[in-house]
């Protein structure tokens, strides 16, 4: 998807891939006409072609190889979840300022078509005044995370809350602001593979006097999902990710909603639209623009999402660590 991004981008010229697997490494350079192939992520530092490198690889390996491409004199779009720890995240943000690189957080609900309008809708005043917003990250793992420890997905730093979840957090965040304290509890029912809480609800207090919730479940059993609802004092959204509409009710001049039946404003499905990403992050390059999604928004990303997790064990409520 990200490969397919870059190349429909006539901005942008895929210079090289690199993957640990040469089998599939030979046949991506095969299916898009890539003939500079490295094994190693080394080699594309010493490449003085390329100007900007994606980081799409275990969260694990985030802060190493960010912070090789920034120093290395490259600009880098780094995946979501930014890092696994708030020193890694401190190191990248460290290091883009010191060497004067960009670097972008691949938040892609960022450029999710129905959460683009949603934003747009609460910024017109369209609901009013938001009062509560709640988001879920719904996705069954069980088919993609093993007993082994060492595989990234199971790895005890990865919590769901951090790896998947953080989409939701990003989202709320985007949305009505950042949380000042969190409140969440944790259960471990649907995946024995892994150590960490396989469900997690969590409660947040936003600026504003918002009010809000986000669900994490990385074992439900139900399709892959991003329901998100922001309920405002004169109307609210229902939307999704994977849906083609979004659903707005809306109040008349007397304050009583206008009809049960909600307005239906159609929407394109995109979920991982990594065409809109990479021309946002090609455009900050080229015309030396800043990051909207910069190292320091992926961050406070991940502060919440510490947060939630921290409070899940210790039963209190926990304010975010934003200084970066």
């Amino acid at each position: 998807v990200h490969i397919e991004a870059v190349t429909r981008n006539p901005k942008l010229e895929l210079a090289a891939i690199c993957d640990i697997d040469e089998e599939r490494l030979k046949a991506a350079g095969e299916k898009f006409g890539v003939k500079t192939l490295y094994t190693d992520y080394r080699d594309i530092l010493k490449d003085d072609r390329i100007e900007a490198v994606l980081v799409a690889t275990p969260d694990q390996l985030h802060r190493e190889m960010t912070i090789a491409a920034l120093e290395s004199g490259k600009h880098v779009l780094c995946e979501k979840p930014m890092a696994l720890s708030l020193e890694d995240c401190r190191a990248m943000i460290d290091t883009s300022k010191r060497t004067g690189k960009k670097l972008m957080i691949g938040q892609i609900c960022r450029f999710t078509p129905a959460f683009i309008k949603a934003k747009q809708l609460i910024e017109e005043g369209a609901i009013g005044e938001v009062f509560f917003a709640e988001s879920e990250y719904a996705h069954d793992y069980a088919k993609i995370v093993s007993g082994d420890i060492h595989s990234w997905r199971s790895d005890p730093r990865r919590h769901g809350v951090v790896g998947g979840g953080c989409h939701a957090v990003d989202l709320l965040r985007w949305l009505v602001g950042d949380p000042q304290e969190v409140f969440a509890y944790g259960n471990h029912k649907l995946l024995p593979q892994v150590s960490y809480d396989d469900a997690t609800i969590a409660v947040l207090k936003f600026p504003n006097d918002v009010i809000g919730k986000v669900f994490v479940s990385t074992g439900c059993k139900r399709p892959y999902t991003m329901r998100t609802l922001i309920y405002g004092t004169k109307g609210t959204i229902m939307c999704d990710n994977t849906s083609d509409h979004l659903d707005l009710y809306t109040i008349g001049e007397d304050g009583i909603m206008v009809n049960p039946v909600p307005e239906v404003i159609p929407v394109d499905i995109n979920n991982h639209n990594t065409v809109h990403e990479f021309a946002a992050f090609a455009d900050c390059i080229l015309n030396d623009k800043p990051v909207a999604m910069d190292a320091r928004q992926g961050a406070k990303t991940i502060a919440a999402c510490m947060a939630i997790v921290e409070s899940a064990k210790c039963g209190k409520p926990v304010v975010p660590d934003y200084e970066f």
